[in-house]
């Protein structure tokens, strides 16, 4: 296949898989809210489906969905003072009676409804005479704040035709590239990251998917040279959204590797370099010849791959380290040897650890280590099995071989891989 062939097979295989589940749970609450804040049993009415399912750029795997419903006009005197946590409570208690074996708690804003592969935030709010809509906070006593969902669906859905459906493909791409390479940001702000980007150029404005390879290129080279910002106003509302994590450098690497695919153009390892981009949910290759095997006799392929186990949904950053150590005292961290491009010889005592997190409540962490190169392929071990971490948040390793090797962690809560990371190995071929 060609390019436009790759990057449209590409969008294809994003296309959320559940959706007729995901539905029917919108309808359910739906109607639980309205049978008893309205009487009525109608699953559409008085909802509206918001966050990036509403605005029609999420993407497979998506656990983390959002819903506003919109209370009667009439009963606002009953909440307008200091009625913020009551609302939220009596919203809790009618999810609940709807689904009485379903975990439903209030959390500050919204309504949590936790499902087993993803939850739905359910948020009761007043409508405003401007379109926007007030929503309870619960913090520090009580207070009403203004959201403004219906501008960003607006702004996202004509930008979207103005850039001839380019838009919306590019927000999923950029999904997959964070999922793949565990960049902590959440959907309004990569929705308003490729909004700006495409706002920046008109190079795209009647170009489709046999150019979504320069698209790609552009978009991360644009995101690596952004100045570090604490916020950027959303596409439409103009309302604050948070940077968790800076993406700059994750980036400037994404760019990178974009280049290296689109100089493989034509040749058999393309697919693989724009997968090493976004994952496996680009297209692999009709037909690939192992030269590894070919060379090396044949191996046992033993990697196993997150996104079969679970869904992948990465909202939160985490990072990983390593205290590299021999005949138990600690030399340095391996990051430290890497960016100085020091040596890492064999025989070493490796601690993956992790370093840092801003994950919210409780998580299961997974491991994986992957051998890569010469010797890890005529030794038949490349490893790659993922495995739980014992509870200490560490795996411990030995550099048994040299070559480059990667070691992962991901995150999991309720089923769905919410952050991750990873870290090279480069054990020096040239060390004794």
């Amino acid at each position: 296949m060609g390019v436009a062939d790759n990057f449209k097979s590409f969008i294809e295989n994003l296309k959320i898989s559940n959706a007729d589940v995901i539905s029917n749970r919108y309808g359910e609450i739906t109607a639980a809210l309205n049978k008893n804040f309205r009487d009525s049993e109608s699953k559409t009415a008085n909802s509206l489906q918001v966050g990036s399912y509403g605005r029609h750029t999420a993407i497979d795997g998506i656990s983390d969905l959002d819903m506003l419903y919109i209370m009667p006009s009439s009963s606002w005197d009953d909440y307008k003072d200091n009625g913020q946590s009551r609302l939220l409570t009596e919203t809790k208690d009618a999810i609940k009676a709807r689904y009485p074996n379903t975990e439903v708690y209030v959390d500050r804003l919204v309504v949590r409804v936790l499902y087993t592969d993803f939850h739905i935030e359910a948020q009761p709010v007043f409508e405003q005479e401007d379109g926007s809509f007030k929503y309870p906070d619960t913090y520090g006593g009580g207070k009403w704040k203004i959201t403004m969902p219906r501008d960003e669906i607006k702004a996202i859905s004509e930008f979207n035709e103005q850039k001839n459906s380019n838009l919306r493909r590019l927000c999923k791409m950029a999904r997959a590239w964070k999922n793949k390479h565990g960049v902590g940001m959440g959907g309004l702000l990569v929705d308003t990251l490729a909004y700006n980007f495409l706002k920046s150029t008109s190079e795209y404005d009647e170009k489709s998917y046999l150019y979504y390879d320069y698209m790609s290129r552009d978009f991360f080279k644009y995101l690596s040279d952004l100045p570090d910002q604490d916020y950027y106003a959303a596409l439409g509302s103009g309302q604050r959204v948070r940077v968790k994590k800076k993406f700059q450098k994750k980036a400037e690497t994404a760019h990178e590797l974009c280049l290296k695919a689109i100089e493989a153009a034509g040749k058999e390892n393309e697919n693989d370099k724009w997968r090493k981009v976004y994952g496996r949910q680009f297209p692999a290759a009709s037909a690939s010849v192992k030269k590894a095997e070919a060379a090396f006799g044949s191996y046992r392929e033993t990697e196993e791959f997150i996104e079969d186990r679970f869904a992948v949904d990465i909202r939160h950053p985490i990072t990983i380290d390593c205290d590299v150590s021999q005949n138990g005292f600690r030399e340095r961290l391996l990051r430290d040897i890497v960016r100085l491009k020091l040596p890492l010889k064999p025989s070493k005592t490796l601690r993956f650890h992790v370093a840092a997190h801003n994950i919210p409540g409780d998580f299961r962490l997974y491991w994986k280590i992957l051998n890569r190169g010469d010797e890890a392929i005529r030794r038949n071990c490349i490893r790659g099995q993922i495995v739980m971490d014992a509870g200490k948040l560490e795996k411990n390793e030995t550099t048994n071989f040299r070559g480059d090797h990667i070691a992962e962690c991901y995150a999991v809560k309720r089923g769905v891989v919410v952050a991750k990371d990873r870290i090279h190995v480069p054990i020096d071929s040239n060390a004794a």
